[in-house]
């Protein structure tokens, strides 16, 4: 063999050997990367797990409140309701009662006072006309 074909035959086993190296290297690079990421997701599991429970929690804390919530409204519904109903019977009430003889009372009044203008009407003279006296509303 020739020193030329020699050095290009060791040159060729010498970048054989980087890449070989290489592939190495990058093949420990990934079982570190890979276990780095195993290790972030075991400890992101842990740090996260816990808050997944709180906010399981907290959102059944909510629909409690929310049951309770719904239950109190329908009650102060119901009360407003019957208050309603009961103001409303109060006041037909006060109105049979009350309102109902004083409109008798003041039509018995109206009648006392027409009787008494009647009467007031009878004893007043009337005065006579004269004959040349003509209605003031007549146009003619």
């Amino acid at each position: 063999m020739t020193p030329t074909a020699e050095v290009l035959l060791g040159l060729i086993a010498l970048a054989t050997l980087v890449m070989a190296a290489i592939q190495v290297g990058l093949v420990v690079a990934g079982i570190r990367l890979a276990r780095q990421v195993q290790e972030l997701r075991a400890q992101l599991h842990e740090e996260i797990r816990p808050l997944v429970l709180s906010l399981t929690a907290a959102s059944d804390n909510v629909v409690r409140v929310t049951e309770l919530a719904v239950g109190q409204i329908q009650r102060v519904d119901r009360l407003f309701g019957d208050l309603a109903a009961r103001v409303d019977d109060a006041t037909r009430l006060v109105q049979s009662t009350l309102l109902a003889p004083l409109r008798e009372g003041r039509a018995l009044l109206a009648a006392v006072g027409a009787a008494l203008g009647a009467l007031r009407d009878m004893k007043q003279p009337r005065e006579a006309s004269l004959p040349g006296d003509e209605d003031p509303l007549f146009i003619g």
